[in-house]
């Protein structure tokens, strides 16, 4: 009973900070994602082709999650985008305070504004389920070098995103995957979850996915603060 106490205790202190988090992005007029997968999906090869598309059309900073090592931070930096390297040194999920000063950082070096926040969290399919951030989405990402029955495994993520890209799709022909039998998995949980079959290395799928992400920036409401700056 007393870690069941221990870990509301920290949920709920990390839900207060999410809360602070979700009004400073919408002061800065930042639409938020959080990106969430497990080890070797493809998270930053397809956030590295993602940022290549939007970099003209959009202000952009990301917050690089990672247990060790700012390996991915720098491959992001390499596009020209703002990123944040944060580092756990051990936990498996990125928190709400750690993203404050991560954005906080970025939105010093974009001059008050961005507008759109890119977080990629620490590979994992389960602790970061759990943790708001302050996001206005969570991204599951599941590569067909997965299994398929991946979103029944790891239920509480596929409950709480919104988007399901399945990732390096241009494999499909070498592996014996279902990519119906894991949506149909995936919205047995979440119906209506939105879809984007993906790859980071043909382009394949990634001007949906990138008009996805426009349209939810420009058509998010916006706050009197952003609105008068």
């Amino acid at each position: 009973m007393s870690e069941v106490r221990l870990e509301r205790k920290v949920l709920e202190r990390n839900d207060a900070l999410a809360a602070d988090n979700r009004d400073l992005f919408r002061a800065a007029g930042a639409y938020t994602v959080n990106l969430i997968s497990s080890p070797g999906s493809g998270k930053t090869s397809l956030l590295e082709a993602t940022l290549g598309r939007l970099a003209e059309t959009l202000r952009v900073g990301v917050v690089e999650g990672d247990v060790q090592t700012e390996n991915d931070a720098r491959r992001i930096e390499a596009t020209g985008v703002p990123v944040e390297a944060i580092v756990t040194g051990g936990a498996c999920h990125l928190d709400a305070s750690m993203v404050r000063r991560g954005f906080r950082a970025l939105v010093a070096r974009a001059g008050g504004r961005l507008d759109l926040l890119v977080i990629e969290n620490v590979g994992n399919l389960v602790c970061p389920a759990s943790y708001d951030l302050g996001e206005d989405e969570k991204v599951a990402l599941v590569s067909v070098t997965e299994g398929e029955d991946k979103p029944l495994k790891y239920p509480a993520l596929f409950h709480a995103a919104s988007v399901l890209l399945v990732t390096k799709i241009d494999l499909l022909p070498h592996l014996d995957f279902d990519v119906e039998a894991l949506v149909r998995n995936a919205r047995s949980l979440r119906p209506g979850l939105a879809v984007f079959r993906v790859s980071a290395r043909t382009g394949d799928g990634l001007d949906a996915w990138v008009s996805y992400l426009v349209e939810r920036v420009v058509g998010r409401p916006r706050s009197a603060v952003s609105q008068s700056q």
